[in-house]
């Protein structure tokens, strides 16, 4: 029906950058909002960035404002993350979700990726 694919994800030097995509294919149409989540080990997913399919607002989480940012090429149906001036604390899996709304919970996206790895060396 829907399918998400993240790719992007690697090994970086903390102050280093790296640009996610996530591509959405299926039945896209019954996706509003894109956000990005990461989970650490031992910790449970958090919310990072979202943005609409439509319109022009986004959400950042506090940690990554100034540093991070979320955009969409609609045409080739695939959102970015641009993460810059990266830090050791942002290694985790960071997972691309799809849903009807920008929310800050990971329960209340329908559709997700499979991850991919970044990692962040001090």
């Amino acid at each position: 029906q829907v399918q998400l694919v993240e790719s992007g994800g690697g090994l970086v030097q903390a102050g280093g950058s790296l640009r996610l995509s996530c591509v959405a294919s299926g039945r896209t149409f019954s996706i509003t909002t894109m956000g990005w989540f990461r989970q650490a080990p031992g910790k449970e997913r958090e919310f990072v960035a979202a943005i609409r399919w439509s319109g022009s607002r986004t959400s950042y989480t506090d940690s990554v404002k100034g540093r991070f940012i979320i955009s969409r090429d609609n045409a080739m149906n695939t959102v970015y993350l641009q993460m810059n001036s990266l830090k050791p604390e942002d290694t985790a899996v960071y997972y691309c979700a799809g849903g009807t709304d920008i929310y800050y919970s990971a329960k209340d996206y329908r559709y997700w990726g499979r991850g991919t790895q970044v990692t962040v060396s001090s």
